[in-house]
């Protein structure tokens, strides 16, 4: 998705916002949707953006993490290929892009439940190939927690990248809301004035509804 008046021969250069799940039958038209929305001088939560939407192949393979849990390991055998995913974002997807298009160095991921579980394994292990993240509803809960066992590379001593998070949780269940809550509690346990964490929860939404309003709330929060 290209903002309206979008021109290559211009000096305007915009950020981007990656989408996971983020094809046409997925959630690519609706978060365009709210982008273009935000957009609106009216409205004005959001500069004119660049959409990418990745689509899906094998979310479990892509997504996930190799699991010690064996439960994990029968339901979704594929697992475990998130590392060479996230190697494809910052080696193959985001250097296309910018060569493709004319982006600036605000780049934004947003991902839901095992969407969510990836993106918040990049900003533990990979943090500056983004610095705005977006983490609805988090599948923490694969391979036992183990993820939320390890530090947290965003919080290494002497980060001075500028990162805004914005996580979210509806009423999903006793061990997402817990997860969750978690890790808020990590990422708020050492103050970095150059990492700013927002959570919200949000009582009235459940996993299959959650997504929109998260979205349009973290926009107004980035704003």
């Amino acid at each position: 998705y290209l903002p309206p008046g979008y021109n290559a021969e211009d000096t305007i250069h915009y950020p981007v916002i990656y989408l996971l799940d983020g094809s046409a039958d997925e959630d690519f038209i609706h978060i365009t949707g709210l982008v273009q929305y935000a957009n609106f001088p009216w409205v004005n939560l959001l500069p004119p953006s660049i959409v990418v939407g990745i689509a899906n192949v094998d979310r479990k393979r892509d997504y996930c993490f190799p699991t010690q849990n064996q439960k994990d390991k029968k339901n979704n055998p594929s697992s475990g290929g998130s590392a060479k995913f996230i190697d494809f974002i910052g080696n193959e997807l985001e250097p296309y892009i910018d060569s493709e298009y004319k982006t600036n160095k605000t780049k934004t991921i947003i991902g839901q439940s095992l969407g969510g579980l990836l993106a918040t394994e990049i900003l533990f292990k990979k943090p500056d190939l983004f610095n705005k993240y977006i983490i609805i509803s988090p599948s923490l809960w694969w391979d036992d927690e183990s993820l939320l066992k390890i530090p947290p590379a965003i919080l290494k001593q002497g980060n001075k990248t500028k990162t805004s998070i914005f996580i979210a949780v509806g009423k999903e269940g006793a061990i997402m809301e817990a997860d969750t809550r978690r890790l808020v509690g990590i990422l708020k346990a050492k103050p970095n004035p150059s990492i700013k964490v927002h959570f919200s929860y949000f009582p009235k939404e459940n996993h299959a509804t959650i997504m929109h309003q998260a979205v349009y709330d973290a926009f107004g929060i980035f704003s």
